[in-house]
């Protein structure tokens, strides 16, 4: 069990300050105070936005969210995670990780703060939307995503295989392909050098080819 200071608690109002809406501070905060945690700022990873662990030793709680991600797409990771935390302490750690216990969880944390105070208008429908069966990840929602795009640092910087038509040629983790044909998540892609066709996701970053 995690003990809280006053020295921690200024920490991590000083911390969750700089990296949530202003009118999300004190919400944020109340709910570490509600149960505790060790919180880090992590560097950019290319395979998830943010991370909850467990230890049954200690029975402490840790969230660690990436640096890099907007006030928005940071608020929102940080209550996907909390909510993990919450469904842990009162189900066990046995659930499924995205079952329904964690959806009605992030839920209920998620609703007091889908409010235009907090949320642009054109981010709020969609996350609204979003909330209604909310995914592992909001990389799995392409109109999630494309949605808070816009409130990066360099929105334009960002291109997106969802973004280019089909026929178009594209470079992805080293590699080209041809777009080929749109699914419901994902697209099927010619691989240009084996021949082969893979799924890519509809959101995956690319670069165009030169």
């Amino acid at each position: 069990m995690i003990r809280t200071t006053e020295t921690s608690r200024n920490k991590f109002y000083q911390l969750i300050s700089q990296y949530v809406p202003g009118n999300a501070v004190h919400y944020c905060y109340d709910l570490w105070m509600g149960c505790p945690f060790h919180f880090k700022i992590a560097r950019r990873r290319q395979t998830k936005l943010g991370d909850y662990r467990y230890d049954p030793n200690g029975k402490e709680h840790s969230i660690t969210i990436n640096y890099n991600l907007n006030t928005y797409n940071f608020l929102i990771t940080y209550l996907h995670e909390y909510a993990h935390l919450l469904a842990t302490e009162k189900y066990g750690r046995k659930i499924n990780p995205h079952g329904k216990e964690w959806q009605t969880e992030f839920r209920n944390v998620m609703f007091p703060m889908l409010s235009p105070l907090i949320f642009p208008d054109n981010l709020l429908k969609v996350l609204a939307k979003h909330m209604k069966r909310p995914k592992a990840s909001t990389q799995s929602d392409p109109m999630l995503v494309k949605a808070l795009r816009n409130y990066d640092s360099n929105p334009t910087d960002v291109l997106l295989l969802d973004d280019i038509q089909t026929g178009e040629i594209f470079a992805f983790k080293g590699n080209r392909f041809k777009k080929l044909e749109s699914r419901r998540t994902r697209v099927l892609c010619h691989h240009i050098l084996s021949g082969r066709k893979y799924l890519i996701p509809r959101i995956a970053r690319i670069e165009k080819d030169v």
